[in-house]
């Protein structure tokens, strides 16, 4: 495991508790709460502010740091929603790169992550929704139905508490950590506090089947409370030339030694995704998240097949390794007819937003 993230992981044991170093940073949470508060009032009394956008906007976010599994859900909405006819269009931080000031980044089908960032990449290519990348989702948002005028509903990965965006939809993420010890940073993992999950239109929490749900906020309605989990479905080499359903895959590699290299926010949850998924792994290695995929990530796995995660596949430019492959997962629900009610409601929002038009 690198340094990143080991110290990534250290952060997170201490912010599930109220610990002594916890209680020694506690009076610097007050002053987030303050801020946040203050911030959340602001952008509430001064509409001039906030921008609102002609068509429905969809945040989907958490209220921890931390990676708790928001790229699959940003991916299923997307797929769903274009499924039902719409033409989502994406927006998102673009985490790593630097981009200009007042020059969003925009993307379609298969974009450079260095260039606006690895999650950007992974949900242009898997949805080929057009994105574009910038701090300011509002900003970002603008531009994107400047470049892109047939989209007709806004999807932002992450953006919560980007407050300048107005939204119409919030569906909060979260995983088994919950809201950890319940106080903001730095003395807990929160960037909100934890009353806002009870407020979202849909909270999803994402765990593996037998976990046991975090008791935190959320929201009344028990249909809005839903339970994820990530089930690989296929795996395919780096470049594509060999592809097979989980199935084929298990009986190709059989009586072959098998490493997984992540570098994600929660690198553990996809060891055990595989691990659950009927694979014994001979190696693993967990890297930061975000961090970069080259040839010294593999040093040291002499196993004959080595799987990453497609987050990280669209980083990787070192070359052709035939023994490294790409695992693609599913998200799968616990109420799976949830989508169709986000449908309806993004429907609902449209025609609100087009009788307000002038």
């Amino acid at each position: 495991m690198s340094l990143a993230a080991t110290l990534s992981r250290w952060a997170h044991q201490v912010w599930q508790t109220r610990n002594p170093l916890s209680v020694f940073l506690y009076p610097l949470s007050l002053v987030t709460r303050y801020i946040v508060q203050r911030k959340r009032a602001r952008f509430t009394t001064s509409s001039n502010l906030v921008y609102r956008s002609p068509c429905p906007v969809i945040v989907v976010g958490n209220i921890v740091v931390g990676g708790t599994g928001k790229t699959p859900v940003v991916v299923a909405v997307t797929r769903h929603l274009q499924s039902k006819g719409w033409t989502p269009g994406l927006i998102s931080r673009g985490y790593g790169v630097h981009i200009s000031d007042h020059v969003p980044r925009l993307a379609r089908g298969h974009a450079d992550a260095q260039q606006i960032g690895d999650e950007p990449a992974l949900l242009t290519q898997a949805t080929g929704a057009p994105i574009c990348v910038h701090p300011q989702r509002a900003l970002a948002a603008q531009a994107l139905l400047e470049q892109y005028p047939d989209v007709n509903v806004i999807i932002a990965d992450d953006g919560m508490q980007h407050l300048a965006l107005a939204r119409d939809i919030e569906i909060a993420v979260q995983d088994h950590r919950g809201v950890g010890n319940g106080w903001l940073l730095p003395a807990g993992p929160l960037r909100d506090q934890a009353s806002a999950l009870s407020k979202v239109d849909w909270l999803i929490t994402h765990i593996n089947p037998n976990d046991q749900q975090p008791d935190t906020p959320h929201p009344q309605q028990a249909d809005r409370n839903l339970r994820m989990y990530l089930r690989p479905y296929q795996v395919h080499s780096l470049h594509g030339e060999q592809q097979f359903d989980w199935g084929q895959w298990q009986t190709f590699c059989q009586g072959k030694s098998i490493s997984a290299v992540a570098a994600i926010g929660q690198p553990q949850r996809f060891f055990t995704m595989l691990r659950q998924a009927g694979l014994t792994l001979t190696q693993t290695r967990a890297l930061a998240d975000h961090a970069a995929i080259d040839h010294s990530s593999f040093v040291g796995l002499h196993s004959d097949y080595i799987l990453i995660t497609r987050k990280d596949a669209v980083k990787y430019k070192a070359g052709r390794d035939p023994r490294i492959y790409v695992v693609e997962a599913q998200a799968m629900f616990s109420h799976p007819n949830w989508l169709d009610d986000l449908a309806h409601s993004t429907q609902q929002h449209h025609n609100a937003l087009t009788q307000r038009a002038p």
